[in-house]
């Protein structure tokens, strides 16, 4: 699949999955004072937009220092969006990342990695990179987008929840989940049609 900066938007925005996250950040930001949270929301998205970012414009020099090929990066990366996937669908009842919530307020761990920032979000703007390197700056635009969106729901976390119900939410997260398996399923089949091509050509 050939994506450009719209497909790369949005299945970004599914991958970082701000609705979903809502639980998440709802949930860290108790014990937090409620003037403070928009800056704690915003400073984690800032977080992991530069984490994002790094991968993005380091990842080839990344899979090349570890001998690592683009085909093993698609198939890498399709199955751990895929077992992400599976508990967006399928979610624990500690919610997506497992755990209570901090006792202070929370610092890069666990709202910027792995909420925002997870493997999955890791593995594909490297995907991306790799993919079409050329294409770098549509690469960042679309995360820059994905990013502000996040920033925006995150920030409107509360007003949502009251506003849809935590069934609606978690019935929203349920429907991303699945769009994000089929992409994961197109992921994993792409890199294996590429192996058994390579294979039958003795690339």
């Amino acid at each position: 699949m050939e994506y450009n900066f719209l497909s790369a938007t949005i299945l970004l925005v599914l991958i970082t999955d701000p609705i979903g996250n809502i639980p998440i950040f709802i949930n860290a930001l108790k014990r937090v004072p409620v003037k403070r949270r928009p800056t704690v929301i915003i400073r984690e998205v800032a977080i992991a937009f530069g984490i994002l970012v790094a991968f993005m414009l380091g990842g080839r020099q990344f899979l090349q220092a570890m001998h690592l090929s683009d085909l093993s990066m698609r198939i890498g990366g399709g199955i751990v969006l895929f077992l992400i996937a599976l508990r967006m669908v399928f979610p624990h009842p500690d919610g997506a990342l497992g755990g209570g919530p901090s006792q202070a307020e929370p610092l890069i761990v666990p709202l910027a990695i792995p909420a925002i920032a997870g493997p999955s979000a890791i593995a594909t703007v490297m995907l991306l990179a790799s993919q079409a390197p050329d294409k770098r700056f549509e690469w960042l635009a679309a995360l820059t987008v994905t990013m502000l969106i996040s920033g925006v729901v995150l920030l409107a976390s509360d007003q949502i929840q009251n506003w849809l119900g935590e069934r609606a939410v978690a019935a929203l997260e349920r429907l991303m989940g699945l769009v994000l398996i089929a992409i994961s399923v197109d992921m994993l089949l792409e890199g294996i049609r590429i192996f058994v091509r390579q294979l039958s050509t003795g690339g």
